[in-house]
């Protein structure tokens, strides 16, 4: 604990905002319902109403709350990055680390494969199969982990090259360790550095992605509250000059912005170098 506190004091500020950004959000995603003045589908007024004592930040198309819209975005748009993203890890993580362990047609296989689906654009694909499968919560999260797990798999790969070819390793081997113990307990330990970063910035892009997906009508469908959907939904407003449509589009840049702060700190801080 002490040894966090320490770290802590020595972050630079762009990681200390990042950080509060961060938990901003997750104490939004959790805390939901309890801090949101209205329900999340609730029709509360007119449509388009300015922002006043009524409604904080107005209402948008259909007359439900913006303020109550943008807290339960959080949670969906959040939670559903966060769920796609360890699914990718979880994937690209593993078999990246059997290419590199095992080698040979393993290796060749594996890496043939993710060259083709990362030969073709990330979002006409993702498009492609939602259009196919539908566009649930769940083949969402499936098709876009599935999709972004090619570029853990690279990242995953590489790393451990580089470590199962040290003596400790071969250690392992002699030992009669099996190949699950020595990619648990011997790879992944000395790659979580690398990996913890990545984790960070596959985040945003997953989180992107699902808000240019909702952006498009093939992301998280409606009445569910989504800020890439928001935006499309209260487009019409920049017209008049109204800012509303804005308010989630900062929450998707605020959100990116401040977990690559603390990205870039934690890849300073585990490069071992010095100011």
């Amino acid at each position: 604990m002490d040894a966090i506190v320490k770290s802590l004091r020595k972050a630079p500020p762009t990681a200390l905002f990042g950080m509060l950004v961060i938990l901003f959000y997750v104490f939004l995603a959790i805390f939901a319902p309890v801090i949101s003045p209205h329900g999340e589908t609730e029709i509360v007024g007119d449509q388009f109403e300015p922002w006043g004592d009524a409604f904080w930040l107005g209402t948008d198309n259909l007359g439900r709350d913006m303020a109550t819209r943008l807290i339960y975005g959080a949670r969906n748009t959040i939670g559903i990055a966060f769920v796609t993203t360890c699914l990718a890890f979880a994937i690209g993580i593993t078999m990246g680390f059997l290419a590199s362990t095992l080698g040979g047609w393993v290796d060749q296989l594996a890496s043939r494969v993710v060259d083709i689906l990362m030969a073709i654009p990330s979002l006409i694909f993702g498009l492609l199969l939602l259009s196919i499968f539908g566009t649930s919560v769940l083949s969402l999260i499936i098709i876009i982990a599935v999709l972004d797990s090619t570029r853990v798999y690279r990242l995953s790969r590489a790393v451990s090259q580089g470590i199962v070819v040290m003596d400790y390793v071969e250690v392992s081997r002699l030992r009669g360790e099996g190949l699950w113990y020595i990619m648990r307990h011997e790879i992944l330990p000395n790659a979580m550095a690398p990996l913890v970063a990545e984790f960070g910035l596959r985040f945003c892009f997953v989180f992107l992605f699902i808000s240019a997906l909702s952006f498009l009508g093939l992301g998280i469908q409606p009445p569910t509250a989504d800020w890439g959907s928001m935006v499309r939904d209260n487009a019409t407003l920049i017209t008049f000059g109204d800012l509303t449509p804005l308010l989630p589009a900062a929450s998707i840049a605020l959100l990116t912005v401040g977990v690559n702060f603390v990205v870039d700190w934690f890849l300073h801080k585990s490069s071992g170098l010095r100011e």
